[in-house]
């Protein structure tokens, strides 16, 4: 029995292939064309066609799909209104449809803070989150800063 990770994977993958064979049966050209126009050897193009994916790679799918004008939508999250998404359109831009109203609030917050802080305070805050941080990563070479006093 797969996993829920190799399910996921596999379901991308067969909605990829089949919007994609989609695009090449609305084409009404040949695999040999196909391949040629998303770039690909016509092989993959028929593996793709035949639904046979699960030697390609989502990301390579992913590649083709853009390639070939699809519009890709992608929603991670388990909140859908705290969910970030991300949205490719034909036109070939990439854009984030929704942010994270916890993550905006939070970086508001932040800036807020920011500016009530003087230029010690803030290299003060900057030294200590650079220390947080290297003890998170298991950095012990770097060297610890002292915090400056005022």
């Amino acid at each position: 029995m797969p996993s829920r990770e190799e399910s996921t994977i596999q379901s991308l993958r067969s909605d990829l292939a089949l919007q994609i064979a989609r695009l090449a049966k609305d084409l009404g050209t040949t695999q040999a064309r196909t391949a040629v126009r998303l770039g690909l050897p016509q092989p993959t193009v028929s593996k793709i066609i035949n639904g046979r994916v699960s030697d390609l790679s989502v990301e390579l799918l992913i590649r083709v799909a853009v390639r070939a004008g699809l519009s890709l939508a992608l929603q991670t999250g388990r909140v859908s209104a705290e969910a970030g998404a991300f949205v490719s359109g034909r036109n070939g831009r990439a854009r984030t449809a929704a942010r994270s109203t916890i993550a905006e609030g939070a970086r508001e917050a932040l800036a807020r803070s920011e500016r009530r802080l003087t230029a010690t305070e803030r290299l003060e805050a900057f030294l200590e989150h650079n220390q947080l941080l290297c003890e998170l990563s298991g950095a012990p070479r770097l060297a610890r800063h002292p915090r400056i006093s005022t």
